[in-house]
């Protein structure tokens, strides 16, 4: 009786009535706030879908992931509190006396009379937990419930890839979820026998009862049946898995023909043993020792079956021959990869580049001529500043390239929205009112021909003008060559803040809308008057989102009437994220101008990390290059082995109308998708409006990844993917190799060898691995809306330089090292800045471009200028120069060719900056001295009055520029006529053009 008496005289203590009272007010405060925050987030979100007309997107998520929550929340509890009941209910009626049940006997006097409450309280933590991580699976649930079949089966089992990618994800994390809740009911099992005396510790008899051993051994031998059915997966998941040599996913020889008869064989004896552990448990010899035994018998056959017979088949059979054992392992493998990712279609040409000497058809030659000058990374700030007329609107920090017909004529162009970035404002326009009232939109679509320069540098601006006196004379057109009806950007990159509009007096007009034609310092107001945005004009909605937006002008301010809408997610990509969350958006939103509007497309990419035998990358490292954060965005680190350019998505920038239109009609993954949302949810591809369709253009994630991978999988037979000999690499940025960034693809509008017409393509070199001469060109372009790879192969032991090796070749040339430092000397703080090399194979030869920057200033916000365009043919040292634009740099590497052949000795590789390619004067003569001095004054006056914002100055120092570079061409001329030699007999170069002179019309580069 002594243990009766401590158990009474130290009972557990209890919570007083106001202490339970505080607890219940604070959790059900907790509770209130939770719920309260989950609803406004949800409520919100239901007005924002219904806004962009996809409240079937939100529906349907919502109510998958709440019957995800329930479903399994619900089974996973009623599961282990069945078993926590049902131990309870087996516990022996008596109990042999000792001191273990004893000390049991006051957690049984608390747990007995609230049995059900504990297990109740219990369970419903455990299945609250399990339905949280159960609801962030309902992209498996919805493409497990609407899968769809590949037309391809694998390898291996001959079964349809569709296994693999609707039903197997599923499958293995139900499977994950039955072994945890059977370990968890295993323990709750024990912990309740042990309480209430089912299983002992100490005492006489039996340790365990009857019930506790039947209840227990059956719950062990489910476990063994679970791993049974892992064990059958995990045959599947050797197709997944990176087993093949060299680094290769699939199934290897030593899985094919030792580990998948593993597998098998384990299977089977797991359900042996399982069956084993019942029946000597309960039936046979009721004791333990034999369901031990067979748990031990199968730890043992899972290490000797599962592991060291596999490792003897890799290491005595494999090993010795594995280029012969692998070889159809690699097959698989090379096959499988290339058609995931879309490389199966891949046109491969043998391209000899076997002319290294510049001929006279290079003059002619249209691909040539049609190179990219413009670099929309660098010339932003020129964008920003020559046409922007407030210090709030800016372009980003990388413009786009797109191309346009004007005047019959389709040719690529530098592209760019006109946004007010809210970083800008000053502190009194950065007050509540203004940054959302008034400052709530951008204007124009503005473009530039992508190889043409007026006014020192600047590009040639033709669309997007603020008004009449935006349009520069020389510096830009007189009309608007790409015209949109409606220019105003409410939704765009740059579109961080929300936004308010609406007014109920229609003729009070509060936002900043551009600023007068007739006197700049004056603005012209708007009131929007389109679809877009959440009506807030009700009491109920102005508190959600005071609530949700913590700002209490919502309630208090004037400015939110009862015709005021709330502009949120509004860039471009997040609003495309939501409305797709299945999706993954291409890092490189591009706006164009389609139908009279401005229109963001963005790329849609369906993946999958499950297609078999396929190579997995991650999206994140494989689509990272020097413009990663520079205007384009970083993808998620997501592992993927299948992807498609499946969606082209639009965003409408002036009213934010969303829409998913097909591109690629074949790829299952979205057909499940649009199943899963009722089948209207993607426009069908024959239902594209063929203005829109005009500026799709190759994605450069897509193109990255694809790159990439080439660089091993243009390889196709075994033997020569084994030994690695024929790998690529992608070379690194080619003025800044040290920095390990790789150089990225660049659009250009040309026509290649072995195409037939001018084709808006992506582009990109690649050279041998650890080797930097040029191994292949591979370019991404669209025939009839389709997909279409090309290679251009070059020789093994070809002599074309890689792009890292031509920069550093053509800037190491002593002529053209001696003017690079000319354009940075003329002004201290000039800084030489190269454009994007661009690799053109024509006239059965390699012709390099790089167009070459001057930024003046030490603001970080100066412009680069575009000053001169580096150019080399062949090997890269022999022939290269340095001109004022293609035209004449075209005509300069000509005139070296025809030099080459002469016998007068003179050095080709000698170029300076005439136009007929000749070698350079050895001095300055005095008249071309000054007029090189005033060349330079002309030029540092453009700067000045750049800098300060005066147009009219500018204007009046452009002219002046147009007059001094006309003097100093003369007087060039005249010296190349006679040139001097200096006492050694060398050459000096001439006077420098630090700029590219400001004509009164503008200047074609090409």
């Amino acid at each position: 009786m002594e243990p009766t008496l401590v158990m009474r005289n130290s009972p557990l203590p209890r919570m007083s009535r106001r202490g339970r009272v505080t607890v219940g007010v604070l959790v059900g405060v907790f509770l209130l706030f939770t719920l309260l925050g989950w609803g406004i987030d949800a409520y919100t979100d239901y007005l924002w879908f219904n806004e962009v007309d996809f409240v079937n997107v939100f529906s349907g998520v919502l109510i998958t992931r709440v019957l995800l929550f329930l479903a399994v929340g619900l089974a996973v509890a009623l599961v282990i509190g069945a078993n926590l009941y049902l131990a309870y209910r087996l516990r022996p009626l008596l109990r042999p006396h000792s001191a273990e049940q004893a000390t049991l006997e006051r957690y049984r006097m608390v747990i007995g009379p609230r049995l059900g409450t504990w297990i109740t309280v219990l369970c419903v933590i455990i299945g609250f937990f399990a339905g949280l991580s159960a609801q962030g699976r309902w992209k498996e649930w919805m493409l497990f419930q609407n899968s769809q079949k590949f037309g391809v089966t694998d390898p291996q089992f001959k079964v349809d890839i569709g296994f693999y990618v609707f039903d197997y994800p599923l499958w293995r994390y139900l499977l994950g979820v039955a072994f945890t809740v059977v370990v968890l009911s295993v323990l709750g099992a024990l912990a309740v026998h042990y309480i209430f005396g089912g299983v002992r510790l100490q005492g006489v008899g039996d340790r365990m009862t009857t019930a506790a051993r039947a209840h227990l051994t059956t719950l062990v031998a489910v476990f063994v049946l679970f791993k049974a059915v892992a064990y059958i997966l995990d045959r599947r998941a050797l197709l997944l898995e990176q087993h093949v040599s060299p680094g290769l996913y699939g199934a290897g020889y030593t899985d094919v023909n030792a580990l998948l008869p593993a597998k098998e064989i384990l299977a089977y004896i797991s359900v042996v043993v399982a069956i084993a552990i019942i029946v000597f448990s309960n039936a046979g010899m009721r004791n333990l020792v034999w369901p031990g035994v067979s748990l031990g018998l199968l730890a043992i056959s899972a290490v000797a079956i599962g592991g060291i017979y596999p490792l003897a088949v890799q290491n005595f059979s494999v090993k010795p021959s594995l280029a012969d054992k692998e070889a159809p392992y690699i097959q698989r493998s090379i096959n499988a990869t290339r058609n995931a990712f879309g490389l199966d279609t891949t046109k491969v040409t043998q391209y000899q580049a076997n002319q290294v000497t510049p001929q006279a058809g290079l003059t002619s030659d249209i691909s040539a001529q049609n190179a990219r000058l413009v670099d929309p990374q660098l010339v932003s700030q020129a964008f920003t500043q020559s046409q922007q007329s407030r210090g709030f609107y800016d372009f980003g920090k990388k413009l786009d390239v797109d191309r346009y017909t004007v005047a019959g004529k389709t040719s690529d162009y530098v592209v760019g929205a006109r946004e007010i970035n809210d970083d800008k404002l000053t502190t009194q326009q950065r007050n509540w009112l203004n940054r959302h009232t008034v400052y709530t939109h951008g204007y124009g679509l503005v473009a530039a021909p992508a190889n043409q320069v007026v006014c020192g540098g600047l590009p040639y601006f033709v669309s997007g003008f603020l008004g009449d006196e935006d349009r520069q004379a020389n510096c830009s057109s007189a009309s608007d060559q790409i015209p949109v009806e409606q220019p105003r950007i409410y939704y765009g990159e740059q579109s961080t803040e929300y936004a308010i509009v609406g007014q109920t007096d229609k003729n009070k007009k509060v936002e900043f809308d551009r600023p007068q034609e007739s006197n700049n310092n004056a603005e012209e107001l708007y009131t929007y008057d389109g679809k877009g945005g959440v009506p807030v004009g009700s009491f109920l909605r102005r508190l959600v989102f005071s609530i949700k937006l913590t700002e209490s002008n919502f309630l208090l301010s004037d400015a939110v009437n009862k015709d005021s809408k709330l502009m949120y997610i509004r860039d471009p990509r997040s609003r495309v994220e939501k409305v797709a969350p299945f999706l993954t958006i291409d890092g490189d939103p591009y706006p164009a101008a389609v139908d009279g509007k401005i229109v963001w497309i963005l790329d849609g990419y369906t993946t999958s990390a499950s297609y078999p035998y396929s190579q997995k990358i991650n999206l994140a490292n494989e689509t990272k290059d020097e413009l990663t954060g520079q205007g384009t965005f970083a993808l998620a680190r997501d592992d993927v082995n299948y992807m498609r350019n499946s969606v082209k998505a639009t965003v409408d920038a002036y009213d934010g109308t969303v829409k998913l239109y097909e591109f690629d009609d074949q790829d299952p993954i979205l057909k499940a998708w649009n199943k899963a949302f009722g089948g209207d949810l993607i426009i069908p591809k024959a239902e594209t409006p063929a203005d829109l369709a005009q500026h799709f253009r190759y994605p450069q994630d897509l193109f990255k990844v694809q790159r990439n991978l080439l660089t091993k999988f243009h390889v196709t037979e075994p033997r020569a993917y084994f030994s690695g000999q024929d790998f690529w690499q992608v070379p690194n940025a080619p003025d800044s190799p040290s920095s390990n960034v790789k150089q990225p693809p660049y659009y250009l509008n040309i026509q290649l060898p072995e195409q037939t017409d001018t084709r808006f393509q992506l582009t990109a070199s690649v050279t041998p691995a650890n080797r930097e001469n040029m191994a292949a060109l591979i370019s991404g372009s669209y025939i009839n809306n389709q997909p279409t790879l090309q290679v251009l192969e070059l020789p093994d032991q070809t002599v074309i330089p890689g792009p890292v090796q031509v920069h550093q070749k053509m800037t190491n040339n002593a002529a053209v090292r001696q003017q690079l430092s000319l354009l940075s000397t003329n002004n201290s703080q000039a800084q030489v800045l190269y454009g994007n090399l661009i690799s053109l194979p024509v006239e059965s030869g390699i012709l390099y471009v790089e167009p070459v920057y001057v930024k003046t200033g030490n603001q970080e916000n100066a412009a680069p200028l575009l000053q001169k365009v580096l150019m080399s043919y062949g090997d890269g040292g022999t022939y290269v120069v340095l001109a004022d634009n293609l035209k004449s740099g075209l005509q300069a590497l000509v005139n070296q060719g025809k030099q080459a052949g002469n016998t007068s000795g003179e050095d080709p590789g000698q170029t300076g900056n005439n136009n007929n390619g000749g070698t350079p004067p050895a001095t300055l003569p005095s008249e071309l001295e000054q007029a090189a001095t005033e060349l330079d004054q002309a030029i540092a006056n453009v700067k000045a009055a750049q800098q300060s914002g005066d147009f009219a100055k500018y204007g009046e120092a452009l002219q002046a520029l147009d007059a001094a570079m006309t003097k100093f061409q003369n007087v060039q001329k005249t010296a190349t006529a006679t040139p001097t030699t200096s006492p050694s007999g060398s050459t000096s170069p001439s006077a420098p053009a630090a700029s590219t002179p400001a004509s009164p019309a503008p200047s074609a580069t090409g």
